[in-house]
């Protein structure tokens, strides 16, 4: 099982204004977007998160840290910590909903060697700049998400904790409560270490983690430091505590066409209507997937009795399926809008996209029965929102000047 560790965090001074120093994850900036944030305020995180500049923007980051630090802009928790995280938001069902869980230290753990679990296949992804900029500022900046299968975490975390900031965006209300007590703190780690964790957002940024620790022992002797744990929200695998979207599929280095007969082989083409937001509650209702062509028109994907015998009950793995042999080469894009502008070629993405396949969602019970039974999805399976923000909590990896 998983070792759970609370932290003396990292926070921004009481009465920061944090609408104008939190921002998103840094993997979902664009460069406009880390400059927008960075001209907001001199204190946005992504002046430390996404450094810009030559060579030595890793050592300007950590500066700029440390600067911070120094001047009061943040400060230091007194004491070893865990962190309740809200957020607050109206679902794509029109549902008023909040996700709780706490960010703590999660155990850093070898690869098979259990109690931290992947949850999908990753794509290759250039891992330096996570690692250079953890070695720089000895901080973990963004969370991971995970996700235990240990139950009681939610019921656990209802009583509030000291309140220590709030912000709004993107309509999600994000409320972080320090938590000190260490007979509670003792309980929620009970909790939390009575069953494995399952990564669901943030594989590389663990990944990174497990590198940078094993640097650390490597140059101390120890296993005992702060690089044995990394910054990790986690919340409890059950329904109400999970908001899941899909993250649909388009091709390239095909035509339409080839792409139709391709897919021909596992599935029925029937002629669908033009997609709309109702439409992906009904592929979910009538278990069928949706072909989007260049031209604006959509085909109903209706898997062929058998076609998929043996083949694990994912959208994402049905695909991969049945287009083993074809010369389509996918790509990953989120949003209905989003993949609409991108097949029809009104958005600034690929070029020469050929088609787009709307999916469905990951069902929870698919995540809990691919977990327990120690299996990875296909890359992109899941899209968890929302998405948490970076700079409510920053977890020192090393004990700071």
């Amino acid at each position: 099982m998983p070792r759970i560790a609370p932290f003396p965090a990292i926070r921004y001074a009481p009465g920061t204004d944090l609408q104008q120093v939190i921002a998103p994850p840094y993997d979902v900036l664009s460069p406009a977007d880390v400059a927008e944030l960075a001209a907001l305020d001199e204190h946005n995180i992504v002046h430390v998160d996404v450094p810009t500049g030559g060579d030595d923007r890793y050592e300007v980051a950590a500066r700029t840290l440390a600067e911070w630090l120094d001047a009061g802009v943040l400060v230091r928790d007194d004491a070893p910590s865990l962190t309740i995280y809200r957020m607050a938001f109206t679902d794509a069902t029109q549902q008023q909903r909040t996700i709780v869980g706490v960010l703590c230290g999660l155990e850093v753990v070898d690869l098979d060697a259990g109690g931290v679990l992947p949850h999908e296949r990753t794509t290759p992804k250039a891992v330096t700049d996570r690692l250079d900029l953890t070695r720089a500022t000895a901080t973990n900046l963004s969370p991971v998400w995970g996700l235990s299968l240990a139950s009681g975490l939610t019921a656990a975390l209802a009583e509030p904790g000291e309140p220590v900031g709030e912000m709004v965006a993107d309509d999600v209300v994000h409320t972080v409560e320090r938590i000190t007590d260490p007979a509670r703190i003792a309980a929620i780690t009970a909790i939390l270490a009575a069953d494995d964790v399952l990564i669901a957002d943030g594989h590389h940024r663990y990944s990174i983690s497990r590198s940078y620790r094993d640097e650390v022992r490597a140059a101390t002797g120890r296993d005992d430091t702060e690089a044995e744990f990394t910054l990790t929200f986690v919340n409890e695998l059950v329904a109400d505590q999970l908001s899941i979207e899909a993250i649909h599929r388009f091709y390239t280095g095909t035509t339409i066409e080839q792409l139709r007969a391709d897919l021909a082989a596992c599935f029925d083409l029937e002629p669908a209507p033009a997609p709309t937001p109702a439409m992906l509650t009904e592929m979910v209702d009538r278990g069928r997937l949706v072909l989007l062509s260049p031209d604006g028109t959509a085909e109903w994907l209706v898997p062929k009795a058998g076609a998929f015998d043996g083949v694990r009950e994912l959208d994402g793995a049905y695909l991969e399926h049945a287009l083993a042999g074809s010369s389509a080469e996918v790509g990953y894009q989120h949003g209905l809008d989003e993949m609409l502008a991108l097949v029809s070629g009104a958005s600034s993405g690929p070029a020469s996209v050929s088609a787009g396949i709307l999916i469905r969602p990951t069902s929870l019970a698919e995540i809990q029965r691919t977990a327990r039974e120690g299996l990875l999805m296909p890359p992109k399976s899941t899209f968890f929102t929302p998405k948490l923000r970076t700079g409510l909590v920053i977890r020192p990896t090393a004990p700071l000047g």
